[in-house]
């Protein structure tokens, strides 16, 4: 028969064995939260995002920022690196195809990707009081809401709105060579690219004062590839 002495032992060390990994576990996250946050330019956040990407077409994923002690420092602050305004399609989802993980993109969605005093307040938002430094407005082949903008008719319910937004883009697309779809796609990134440019006073001062970089991008359903408006920058700082 084992002593007091003996079995108070043998409970210690079961007791230490069992809370040792959830103190180390504690311990990690603790030192996380208190990790201090370094800001990114925005070409920088464009770099990681163009290598995300990649990772992603070569399905070569890191599935990065996706652990405990991550998600305990995220319930204090957050500090995402760009901000994706994209189309609300099941298939063109920002965090995996830049393969980033929790906390790294703020993202906006809505069919079209089209700009209003919603979208404008989210954006500003993470722009000025997340400092985030970089707003992608992503499209994607294959659009849904381009698609039914370009093919004209009635539209009932509220999708009208969205479709509404999108025709100035298919008139502008519509002199252009090629496919009206695609071309419509890529105007309407634009449009939004300048939606968010112009907008006062938040995001057209963060970008005069070279804080803030807005640029337009479009997804491939089939290749995976974010291919990017280059000439949507050109005026940015």
């Amino acid at each position: 028969m084992a002593s007091p002495m003996s079995t108070y032992m043998m409970e210690r060390r079961t007791f230490l064995s069992l809370s040792l990994p959830a103190m180390a576990a504690a311990s990690v996250a603790f030192a996380a939260s208190n990790e201090a946050h370094e800001p990114i330019s925005a070409d920088a956040a464009l770099s990681k995002l163009k290598a995300g990407n990649q990772r992603f077409v070569a399905s070569k994923p890191l599935h990065p920022h996706q652990n405990v002690a991550l998600r305990t420092k995220l319930s204090k602050a957050q500090h995402p690196f760009a901000a994706i305004l994209s189309c609300a399609d099941s298939r063109v989802p920002p965090e995996l195809l830049f393969d980033e993980g929790l906390g790294d993109l703020f993202v906006v969605r809505v069919a079209g990707n089209v700009v209003d005093d919603a979208i404008l307040g989210s954006l500003e938002y993470g722009a000025h009081h997340l400092e985030i430094p970089l707003i992608v407005v992503l499209g994607h082949t294959s659009c849904g809401a381009v698609t039914a903008a370009v093919k004209g008719g009635e539209v009932e319910d509220h999708v009208k709105s969205l479709i509404e937004a999108i025709h100035p883009a298919v008139e502008k697309a519509r002199p252009l060579a090629g496919d009206l779809t695609a071309n419509t796609v890529r105007v309407n990134v634009a449009q939004s690219v300048e939606a968010l440019r112009n907008s006062t006073p938040t995001l057209s001062h963060l970008i005069a004062e070279h804080k803030l970089k807005v640029i337009g991008a479009v997804y491939d359903l089939n290749t995976g590839v974010v291919s990017w408006l280059e000439k949507t920058a050109d005026t940015v700082g």
